[in-house]
């Protein structure tokens, strides 16, 4: 027998929420600037959930860094974590949550 796929549950953030720290959210996918949401807006489920995202994302470009100097794989390795940043960065910014694939559910393993 196969086991069943695992889904995660993708939260719900108050309109609010969303439209008072957006701004602030999409510096979460600015290299380390999501220390400034995961720091300064503790009170915000979006920036919360989007800064550690953000810390993810950090850590999978740190280590990418011993990876990316590799011809071509590295380089499409780079090519594909830099459009999931912007992706992430530009869905943000719209005011929706977007669960990067793979990565996004690590986000759960920390509680700033």
């Amino acid at each position: 027998m196969s086991e069943p796929i695992k889904a995660t549950v993708v939260p719900t953030f108050d309109k609010k929420d969303i439209a008072d720290n957006k701004a602030i959210a999409a510096l979460s996918y600015l290299w380390i600037l999501f220390l400034i949401p995961l720091l300064a807006k503790k009170d915000s489920k979006f920036c919360q959930e989007n800064a550690k995202q953000g810390l993810v994302l950090f850590i999978v470009w740190i280590v990418g860094m011993f990876v990316f100097w590799f011809p071509f794989i590295g380089w499409l390795a780079w090519l594909v974590v830099l459009v999931v940043n912007i992706i992430a960065l530009i869905k943000t910014l719209s005011g929706e949550f977007w669960e990067i694939p793979i990565i996004g559910p690590w986000r759960k393993k920390f509680n700033l």
